[in-house]
């Protein structure tokens, strides 16, 4: 059998079973790409250790990569379209942990500064901007914001719905006074789609904003920006990575408020729809401007007997 086609049935079984299985199919898709049009029994290990080397040192994304596969392969030798599966038996370990870019606020304001006609392309520059503060002000995922529709935004009330989470969880989401009022005046820069399905989010010809169409904008406003890592991290400031900064940031103003900064991470998890804190927890980047916060209450409290 093709290996486009094992694929693809494999993709659509996933799917008639409620699965999002959207990173997996990008992964299997940049797989049969990697290896072109060849049956299940033409690919070859090495041509399958090259695609999961990629370049540059392994990550997480090698495990990633890996265990989507080794999925596929289960699913393929169980109904005898592959007689084994050509994946290396272990991965490697990890040398290099992932670490999420924390923007400073001078970024995030030549972010938002730098939001052009030219840059944005299909999206317009008010859609650009209001799905960032969106992304950074609620710590929304890009799919939950993109995923928006009309009746999941109560302006009114200053909650949203967000009803497509990672974890298919439905959960409400307050916003603050100044992020209400920039999705109330995009909402009221023109009529756009109306109804219970229409996406709240909309590009210039009035279709959903994709993933895709933001990220290719974001890729050149971080350019137009000067927005870069410069810790030495093999990847470049993400979009996710607003959702990072939100939750530094706001530990951040804890620290300086003088609140218990514990008790409130668990109403942050419940805030962000994590599955328990542990999740929370792998959001808290140690920054220098955090551990300059965390150091001055530690200090009040071993010196002064109190953390306020």
């Amino acid at each position: 059998m093709k290996l486009n086609i094992a694929v693809e049935q494999c993709i659509a079984l996933k799917a008639s079973l409620g699965f999002r299985f959207h990173s997996e199919r990008v992964i299997l898709t940049a797989f049969c790409k990697a290896m072109g049009k060849v049956t299940l029994s033409q690919v070859k290990p090495q041509a399958v250790r090259t695609y999961l080397d990629g370049k540059g040192p392994v990550t997480r994304h090698w495990h990633r990569k890996w265990e989507v596969l080794r999925s596929f392969y289960r699913f393929a030798v169980a109904r005898g379209w592959a007689h084994r599966s050509p994946l290396p038996a272990h991965a490697p370990k990890v040398e290099i942990s992932f670490r999420a870019h924390i923007y400073t606020k001078q970024e995030l304001h030549r972010l938002l500064q730098a939001i052009t006609p030219k840059v944005s392309g299909s999206l317009s520059p008010q859609t650009v901007r209001t799905i960032l503060l969106l992304l950074y002000g609620a710590g929304l995922r890009i799919s939950e914001a993109l995923n928006l529709q009309l009746p999941d935004v109560d302006l009114e009330t200053s909650v949203l719905c967000i009803r497509r989470s990672k974890f298919f969880k439905t959960r409400l989401v307050p916003l603050g006074p100044k992020l209400t009022e920039a999705l109330r005046a995009y909402q009221a820069q023109g009529p756009g789609p109306s109804g219970p399905n229409a996406y709240f989010f909309r590009a210039d010809n009035d279709t959903p904003v994709s993933r895709s169409a933001m990220e290719r904008v974001f890729a050149k406003l971080r350019l137009a920006a000067d927005v870069k890592r410069t810790d030495g991290g093999r990847f470049q400031p993400r979009l996710h990575d607003l959702r990072h900064t939100a939750v530094v940031h706001r530990l951040i103003a804890w620290y300086r408020e003088g609140v218990d900064v514990q008790s409130r991470l668990i109403q942050l998890s419940t805030y962000l729809g994590h599955a328990d804190i542990a999740a929370t927890q792998k959001y808290l980047t140690w920054t220098p401007e955090l551990r300059k916060e965390a150091s001055a209450r530690f200090a009040r409290y071993a010196f002064g007997g109190s953390n306020e």
